[in-house]
């Protein structure tokens, strides 16, 4: 297990929620794969190593890992959430065809904010941004 997963997982101890191993699994699932999986896809993985799991558990914990600020729940065009367990300041690039999403920075996107917050008095508290275009491999079939 990474540490990354460990150190989260201690996070969550100090802040009284129970580890089931749901939740543990749920939370290695996304931190490993930064593919940005939708619930479903979460269950589809899982459920080999959990039968008796349901889709309204992989909700449910994703709710709580959101709530814990463990999970951000992206919400895009195709109507189905996606969730990301990189929570640290970053943006979207997302494929028109296929939705495929990739993480990118920008540190200069923080003068943005602060320019908001000059001109328009805004204390700013998020930014959003993502940007649209055609995976390379779309791109290349």
């Amino acid at each position: 297990m990474s540490t990354r997963v460990e150190h989260a997982l201690e996070q969550l101890k100090s802040n009284g929620v129970r580890i089931t191993p749901q939740r543990h699994a749920i939370l290695a699932y996304l931190m490993e794969s930064m593919s940005h999986p939708t619930a479903d896809e979460i269950y589809r993985a899982l459920e080999p190593k959990f039968p008796s799991m349901s889709v309204a558990t992989v909700y449910n914990n994703l709710k709580m890992l959101i709530e814990a600020g463990m999970v951000h729940e992206l919400t895009y065009g195709d109507n189905s959430s996606r969730f990301d367990a990189n929570v640290s300041d970053h943006f979207h690039v997302i494929c028109q065809k296929c939705g495929k999403i990739e993480d990118f920075s920008y540190p200069s996107l923080e003068d943005v904010e602060h320019t908001a917050e000059k001109s328009t008095g805004f204390q700013i508290q998020g930014l959003r941004m993502e940007l649209y275009g055609i995976c390379s491999s779309c791109k290349n079939k």
